[in-house]
């Protein structure tokens, strides 16, 4: 970036000034806040966000340097709940992702559903989409989570949804595009399992080994130092 392009000081400072004004905003909405998703808070947290984010380019293209921390964006939370304060009804939204790991154990299973219930005509159990149809057929989907090792499954993501309603929907009302009318806005609660979860968990636990590596490493050269050095007459 040339010069002539870069923010000025007076800027950089103007935007520092944003994000204490905003911090404070945040806080005092928090004090405030009549419930667990109350609006305001949603609010200012987004303007916080949006003050840091300019500060942090702007200090960037200014210095060079970056902030210490990070304020996810908007889109990675849920818009404020504006559902009924009392639901009388819910709908619970569950995607849980697998990988077929061992194919083989997958369709030895399916034969034996297949055996046990005696079907007539071409077996479904001799190809994989086949398989899975009789595994879901005959295993309620918790048992499925519970025991996918045990059918050949390799588990990925997964995450649920627990969305509020004032009246139940009619019976076959939403059948033909079950996940086509989901409102953010509705959703009470979410629920959400991933293997990115563990890896951050494994990058804090790389990086504390590697303090206590430093650490150990600085003992032993005190140690090191604290020896008598050799006379140059006993070499």
């Amino acid at each position: 970036m040339s010069d002539a392009a870069q923010p000025t000081a007076a800027e950089v400072r103007a935007a520092a000034e944003a994000v204490k004004t905003a911090l404070d905003r945040h806080l005092a909405a928090v004090e405030r806040r009549s419930g667990e998703d109350d609006p305001a808070v949603f609010e200012a947290f987004n303007q916080l966000a949006a003050a840091a984010e300019v500060y942090d380019e702007l200090l960037y293209d200014r210095y060079d340097e970056v902030t210490p921390f990070e304020i996810p964006g908007a889109e990675d939370a849920l818009p404020p709940y504006t559902g009924p304060e009392e639901p009388n009804a819910l709908s619970v939204l569950i995607r849980r992702d697998y990988a077929v790991a061992e194919p083989q154990r997958l369709l030895s299973h399916a034969q034996r559903i297949e055996a046990a219930e005696g079907d007539e005509g071409a077996p479904a159990s001799g190809t994989v989409h086949g398989a899975l149809g009789l595994l879901f057929g005959e295993f309620e989907p918790d048992e499925i989570a519970s025991r996918h090792k045990e059918f050949g499954l390799e588990e990925g993501d997964s995450t649920l949804w627990v969305t509020a309603a004032d009246e139940p929907a009619e019976p076959g009302e939403w059948l033909e595009a079950p996940f086509e009318q989901v409102d953010p806005q509705q959703v009470v609660c979410r629920f959400d399992v991933s293997a990115v979860f563990d890896d951050e968990i494994d990058d804090v636990d790389d990086e504390d080994d590697g303090d206590d590596l430093e650490d150990e490493l600085d003992s032993d050269l005190d140690e090191d130092e604290d020896l008598e050095p050799l006379d140059a007459d006993r070499r």
